[in-house]
């Protein structure tokens, strides 16, 4: 079963119905290769998921921009993590450097998803 069956239930996978969720997950995805997956999964063409994929990629990127979280029922959410005031230090001149508060982007997945990575993904 393909790491989109194990998403999301609702659509099921003709075209690789042998790939492991597990082997999926430990291994590290590139963009392309979720364009691949997603076309064999919907027989979609290529253009649309790659355009789809962008579009999608860059209403997350703009949403969290503007400082809005981003919710997915079933998959997560893609909040904004707030970090302190903290003073570093800049070894090369010995000072010490204020670091200003900031939000940073992050990805909290849901109860499922979570439940279905601790079943599949052994630890070694």
């Amino acid at each position: 079963m393909c790491v989109l069956c194990e998403i999301s239930p609702y659509l099921q996978c003709q075209s690789y119905p042998t790939i492991l969720f597990y082997h999926l997950i430990i291994k590290e995805m590139t963009k392309a290769e979720i364009i691949e997956q997603i076309i064999a999964h919907t027989g979609i063409e290529k253009p649309t998921v790659t355009v789809t994929m962008e579009a999608i990629m860059e209403t997350i990127k703009q949403s969290m921009v503007k400082g809005e979280n981003l919710y997915l029922r079933g998959f997560g959410t893609f909040l904004l993590k707030k970090r302190a005031i903290k003073i570093g230090r800049n070894i090369s001149k010995g000072t010490s450097v204020k670091i200003p508060a900031h939000f940073i982007p992050a990805f909290k997945p849901s109860k499922e998803f979570l439940a279905a990575v601790k079943t599949k993904v052994k630890v070694k």
